[in-house]
């Protein structure tokens, strides 16, 4: 198999091999992100970039690579989104389930959440700034209205939060998945 294509008549590397290369370049969190990307928009598959990996032993970054498909997640919907998730999971707040569909008591749909701890009904949600569009904002005020109604605890995070006061965002959702349980515990079944 040959690591190179052709795109608009120039020589480049397949989508399989750049997603290798990526995923071995450091820092962690881009190579996850890069990763991340590249299996949402199905551009590679997980068990695909795995073989290839096992195919290719002593390549430099192999250990950082094999660290990143632990940690990947091609739900991942956007940069963001796994930049909030990999903090999370590095404080072992994990395992948290990626673009989790919320259902009511009778199965009606009732929003999807970016980050979640179903068990929990607590839900973490990157907002980017689209957020801040009338419309958008109205639907969001909606849906986490009806969140809520659900039973469901939802914290949101902007870009300044993941990227500025990571520790303190860490920090929001463990003291949340704490009050959870406590609560999970003191509820009778």
């Amino acid at each position: 198999m040959t690591d190179r294509t052709s795109f608009g008549g120039l020589p480049v590397t397949t989508a399989l091999r750049t997603a290798f290369d990526l995923g071995r370049q450091a820092p962690r969190i881009d190579a996850l992100v890069a990763v991340d990307a590249l299996l949402h928009r199905r551009v590679v598959n997980l068990p695909a970039l795995r073989r290839y990996a096992t195919a290719h032993p002593g390549w430099p970054g192999l250990p950082l690579l094999r660290e990143v498909l632990t940690l990947a997640e091609p739900l991942s919907e956007s940069p963001m989104e796994t930049r909030l998730r990999l903090p999370l999971l590095d404080a072992g707040l994990g395992p948290v389930a990626a673009q989790h569909d919320v259902l009511d008591p009778r199965g009606r749909f009732v929003g999807r959440v970016d980050l979640a701890w179903p068990a929990l009904r607590l839900a973490v949600e990157y907002d980017g700034d689209h957020h801040r569009e009338r419309a958008h904002f109205r639907r969001d005020v909606a849906r986490l209205n009806a969140l809520r109604a659900a039973g469901w605890l939802v914290l949101r995070f902007t870009a300044d939060d993941v990227l500025r006061h990571p520790a303190h965002t860490v920090a929001a959702v463990a003291a949340a998945l704490r009050e959870r349980q406590a609560t999970a515990v003191a509820r009778p079944h």
